[in-house]
């Protein structure tokens, strides 16, 4: 299993207080809600996230 990215992400308290009542709502943490939405909004473009080559993050990362 590949370790998730991990960044800031600073917003309006108002929207983060929203983000909590939907997150609340479906029974996810407010970062498990915004990663489904982030999923969500990818699959409305069309768009999908690519899986991780798991042979090159075994190999210790480098491409020699």
């Amino acid at each position: 299993m590949s370790a998730k990215k991990s960044f800031l992400l600073r917003m309006d308290p108002a929207l983060f207080a929203e983000l909590e009542r939907l997150a609340q709502t479906d029974l996810r943490s407010v970062n498990a809600e915004v990663e489904f939405l982030l999923r969500d909004a990818l699959a409305r473009r069309g768009l999908r996230p690519r899986e991780p080559d798991v042979a090159k993050d075994d190999a210790g990362g480098t491409d020699e």
